[in-house]
């Protein structure tokens, strides 16, 4: 079994409902288990800033599936979420981001990890560092590392 963490999140259609709708799909997903999910956060919107905030949160899934067949899965359920991929960082109902499947480093054409831009997003490493607060990036660092270069950026722990 191997352990990978999910970025998730939402600003379409009711973003907290998404997001916790998504984490019990997330823990029904074959071969696997759910075995941490952060707080829920809210985030300013990156690239595209005429958009509603978003609500993101990170889960640790248990696998046994390799990446291409989990990163299939997270798909099924974005598009089971009615995602759609207008343009980059367009606003959406749910989005899925396969961020570390262990120490893994893959570059192919579907598929980059570790996720290619967590360590510059506040509103990915905070909450992975919530559930993982020894996580270490490939060919990066320790994310705690990396979250100190994302001050400026505004994120907030849901209550």
């Amino acid at each position: 079994m191997t352990i990978a963490y999910v970025g998730i999140g939402s600003n379409l259609e009711q973003p907290v409902h998404q997001v916790d709708r998504a984490l019990h799909e997330l823990a029904a997903i074959r071969n696997s288990r759910l075995t941490a999910r952060s707080s829920l956060y809210r985030s300013a919107p990156m690239g595209f800033a005429a958009q509603p905030d978003f609500v993101n949160a990170v889960a640790a899934l248990e696998t046994s599936l390799s990446p291409g067949e989990l990163l299939a899965e997270l798909e099924a359920i974005e598009k089971r979420h009615g995602r759609e991929r207008a343009f980059a960082n367009a606003p959406r109902t749910l989005d899925l981001d396969l961020l570390l499947f262990a120490q893994t480093t893959v570059h192919s054409a579907g598929l980059i990890l570790p996720h290619p831009r967590m360590h510059e997003r506040a509103f990915v490493l905070e909450p992975l560092l919530e559930i993982a607060p020894d996580a270490h990036i490939p060919g990066i660092g320790f994310a705690r590392e990396q979250l100190a270069r994302c001050a400026g950026q505004r994120i907030e722990r849901l209550p």
